[in-house]
């Protein structure tokens, strides 16, 4: 019996002291949460340092949750700290959500934190609306460039009023993927009007006209306007456009021509080069002529007197020519 004594006065010693160091390291976390109506146990605060999870972030938020009349389990809680999730963040976006009468659940809340989204700005922005530049100065365009169908160019700025639709916020397209429909209905706006007086006189035809594409389907926004801030006149493109194509129609017209010049000096040196022939072959057949004659002597067809009298046929013939030539004017000497 003394020896049982014993035992039950060191068991209970040992437990004295568990609950001691248990009270020392959690009291003041286990008070806060009583006082709180947090409803969290102290053996609840030692498992939770067990399972690496942080008791004073987990109080903390159960508090803040419970004064704003949320329910939220402390399992919740710890499953989505584990989950690497922001629960300080999850919470504060539910409260704010609850403020806003907009319907969201720690559920939806916890899942879009996880898939990287500021669930917190999420819900800031469903209740004050944000608005986007478009084009975004940050990327280096300051104005979406179009051209109207009379070659006039404007330069238009926009800006787009939207607040987020937390249906699709997981998988929904961002920010960029709004700007840059937004310049593509701009841009298609601009480039089917007639003229762009036509789009000066009424901008705002270009954002009815882009609002009725549903810009902001499959997007993690919701568009609530688009207003035309700026809309300049830029150049004239299409003039600009005539006078390169002139250009380039002068420049073929000018290798055309180049062209038929190079194949009539080719046909006249071809010409040259027929005539020197023409007179190699006259020069070839006067050469035989003495050949002809000599033969002539020697086979008895042609006598002295043939050859004297054929002379005298020549000599006469010079001779006219010479004073035929005579009754003309000379022509000026070229030296």
């Amino acid at each position: 019996m003394a020896v049982l004594s014993v035992l039950i006065l060191i068991a209970s010693i040992i437990v004295g002291l568990i609950l001691l160091g248990l009270f020392i390291r959690y009291g003041s976390l286990w008070l806060q949460a009583f006082f709180s109506k947090a409803k969290i146990s102290i053996w609840s605060l030692f498992g939770m340092s067990l399972r690496k999870v942080s008791p004073s972030v987990i109080v903390n938020v159960k508090i803040m949750g419970i004064k704003a009349g949320l329910d939220i389990s402390t399992e919740e809680l710890e499953a989505h700290y584990l989950a690497g999730g922001d629960i300080m963040n999850v919470v504060r976006a539910l409260i704010a959500a609850d403020k806003a009468n907009i319907e969201l659940d720690f559920k939806k809340a916890s899942s879009i934190d996880l898939a990287g989204r500021d669930i917190f700005a999420a819900v800031q922005t469903s209740v004050n609306p944000k608005v986007i530049d478009a084009p975004d100065p940050a990327k280096g365009r300051l104005t979406v460039d179009a051209v109207a169908m009379d070659g006039i160019q404007l330069k238009a700025k926009a800006r787009v009023t939207v607040r987020t639709n937390l249906d699709q916020l997981v998988g929904g397209a961002t920010e960029e993927t709004i700007i840059a429909r937004v310049g593509e209905g701009i841009v298609t706006t601009i480039g089917s009007a007639q003229t762009h007086k036509t789009v000066l006189e009424n901008p705002d035809s270009i954002s009815k006209k882009v609002l009725e594409k549903g810009l902001d389907s499959g997007t993690a926004f919701e568009i609530l306007s688009i207003d035309i801030a700026d809309i300049d006149v830029g150049e004239n493109i299409g003039a600009r456009l005539q006078a390169d194509q002139a250009e380039a129609d002068k420049r073929v017209a000018q290798a055309k021509a180049e062209e038929r010049r190079a194949m009539a000096v080719a046909a006249e040196q071809e010409m040259k080069a027929k005539v020197q022939e023409m007179r190699a072959r006259v020069v070839e057949a006067e050469a035989e002529v003495p050949k002809a004659m000599a033969e002539a002597f020697r086979s008895g067809n042609l006598g002295i007197m043939d050859y004297y009298k054929m002379k005298n046929i020549v000599s006469d013939t010079s001779m006219r020519e010479s004073i035929a030539g005579a009754g003309h004017t000379p022509k000026p000497s070229k030296s």
